[in-house]
């Protein structure tokens, strides 16, 4: 099994590398310990202080203050067809960086496709764009790994035909059925006969949504293309630091400083007896 390098750097003025570092770390636990086995893909994540510190080879994801446009968040290919994703910064960038890391992991180029029955009635067998996160995205379906938020992800078992009540469908178990969404979620999909995409959205309510044909003209990726007529609210300016979700992590988040902190200091104790002799 190939092992795709996963490289986290920030561009943002005065990010402390330490926070950097914790995340990816968090991230790292997320790719092996849950995604992988799942999803059968192999990753390492490494935090980097500079763009210009990534080894050739790696698929960076860069942390920004302002993307500056709706849509350009997410992943995008560069001019090599290799893989990079843009985050904005937010109190829930984890979040954010969790959802496209995954989404990268299953599919870095933005075009994987699972065939399924369509969630509209009458189109019948569809294609399924493979976008891991997105039903069930909003931050109240995310957990935590190493006390830091990331996002909840579908199973292969997703796109099953039928219902199982032994089944997980997403990581955290939110999802209870196959192709279904949930509040503050959406999937895409393809219909051939009309060479139509279609989205179902769950964005204070339920509804179809028609894109039209897909435009290579204006997009690298059907990902990038669909994205950019996505609101991702959660994703593109991050949570409030009201949301209890968030609230949950960062109290979390603290508990684990003082764990760890602790933790430092009875090394360095132990150490110091070794370097003096008493060890």
């Amino acid at each position: 099994m190939l092992t795709m390098n996963l490289a986290l750097v920030s561009e943002v003025d005065g990010h402390d590398p330490s926070d950097v570092a914790m995340v990816a770390a968090a991230l790292q636990k997320q790719a092996t310990r849950d995604f992988g086995p799942t999803w059968e893909v192999q990753a390492t994540v490494d935090a980097f202080p500079t763009l210009e510190d990534v080894p050739v080879g790696y698929w960076p994801m860069i942390v920004k203050d302002d993307i500056g446009q709706p849509g350009a968040a997410g992943i995008h290919l560069d001019k090599d067809g290799q893989p990079f994703a843009l985050i904005t910064m937010s109190d829930s960038w984890s979040l954010t960086a969790s959802h496209e890391m995954l989404e990268m992991l299953a599919d870095p180029f933005g075009n994987r496709v699972i065939a399924g029955r369509s969630p509209k009635r009458g189109q019948g067998r569809v294609e399924f764009l493979v976008e891991v996160c997105d039903p069930s995205g909003a931050a109240e379906f995310g957990y935590t790994s190493n006390d830091v938020l990331v996002s909840d992800f579908y199973t292969p078992h997703f796109f099953d035909p039928v219902q199982s009540p032994a089944t997980r469908y997403s990581f955290t178990s939110a999802i209870k059925r196959p192709r279904t969404i949930l509040r503050g979620g959406y999937i895409s999909w393809h219909h051939p006969p009309s060479d139509h995409w279609w989205q179902q959205t769950w964005f204070g309510t339920k509804q179809f949504r028609d894109l039209g044909v897909f435009d290579t003209a204006k997009a690298a990726s059907l990902r990038a293309w669909i994205d950019g007529q996505t609101d991702h609210p959660g994703i593109d300016q991050g949570l409030k630091k009201s949301n209890t979700a968030l609230k949950e992590a960062v109290a979390a988040g603290k508990e684990t400083t003082k764990s760890a902190s602790s933790k430092a200091q009875t090394l360095r104790a132990q150490i110091s007896g070794i370097l003096d002799g008493k060890g």
